[in-house]
């Protein structure tokens, strides 16, 4: 089983650049990154110190229901570009651990699939997860605050 990382979608991270409201109705606020590592859910990458960066409310699934979970997510403030879903771990993911949960194809979540588990032990868990076949799709969130990072999905 191969795996791969996606990151937000463009036309979604677009409007929230361009001063579009986030998921509560706001525009997204804006800080400059201080280089400690404000991961960028588009291009995947942390944002450079000195750079602008956007704090936005999102919630990465299409209707409201009990396990649409919605957080802050940090993005670039100018245009960026995202990779290719990859199966190499993003370099943003550099914490030393995060909360993997898989999920329906209803963007249920799987009881008994959410690990708090090491950075490197990404893949590893995520394919286990994926092995379940009521699972679609995992996602990577923080492991101190529950934000939402990544989804993983299958790709065998």
């Amino acid at each position: 089983m191969t795996i791969q990382f996606h990151p937000l979608p463009t036309d979604e991270v677009r409007a929230l650049q361009s001063g579009g409201p986030d998921f509560w109705g706001n525009r997204a606020e804006r800080a400059t990154s201080d280089g400690s590592g404000i991961p960028c859910r588009h291009c995947m990458a942390h944002v450079p110190a000195g750079e602008d960066y956007l704090i936005a409310a999102y919630r990465p699934f299409p209707t409201a229901q009990p396990y649409a979970e919605v957080g802050p997510i940090f993005l670039c403030a100018r245009p960026c570009e995202a990779p290719g879903p990859s199966a190499e771990i993003p370099q943003f993911l550099s914490s030393p651990a995060y909360l993997l949960k898989g999920y329906t194809a209803d963007y249920r979540i799987r009881y008994g699939t959410g690990a708090i588990v090491a950075t490197a032990d990404i893949p590893r868990t995520a394919e286990a997860i994926l092995t379940d076949p009521e699972v679609a799709f995992v996602d990577v969130r923080s492991a101190r605050n529950n934000c939402f990072h990544t989804r993983i999905r299958c790709c065998t």
